[in-house]
């Protein structure tokens, strides 16, 4: 497996099914980490990121994020992980309707990226056969 290529585990991963969200009001940082399938660390990184995920503090800096909160983890996260955005082409996406060509740019490099992925583990796969050989 070369350093750009996802690992099997973590593929299956992002295949898995989101559960549902509760009809709540509020959610706990880790309520939110398992229904989005991340990591806690995960979401107080992607708050830095991105100005959007805001989660309401109380006391103790408690974390308690709303159902549009979740919404927009889940976005995030399917941006990032799924459609293969750099965290600045999945800000720029969220940002809502810009210039055709930015958007452009940012997929065409997404594209480009798992390319390269590919023909990486081809590469690896010819190499492997031709020393069976």
């Amino acid at each position: 497996m070369t350093p750009n290529q996802p690992s099997k585990t973590k593929q299956l991963d992002l295949d898995k099914k989101l559960p549902l969200i509760p009809n709540k009001r509020y959610f706990t940082i880790g309520e939110v980490a398992f229904l989005c399938g991340v990591k806690p660390h995960v979401l107080r990184y992607w708050e830095q990121e991105f100005t959007l995920l805001s989660p309401t503090k109380r006391r103790g800096n408690r974390r308690y994020y709303q159902h549009k909160d979740v919404m927009m983890v889940r976005q995030i996260r399917k941006l990032l992980y799924e459609d293969g955005f750099t965290i600045e082409g999945a800000r720029l996406q969220l940002a809502g309707p810009s210039s055709e060509v930015s958007k452009s740019a940012v997929h065409t490099e997404a594209v480009v990226k798992r390319v390269i992925a590919d023909l990486e583990n081809v590469l690896q796969k010819l190499k492997a056969d031709d020393n069976i050989t």
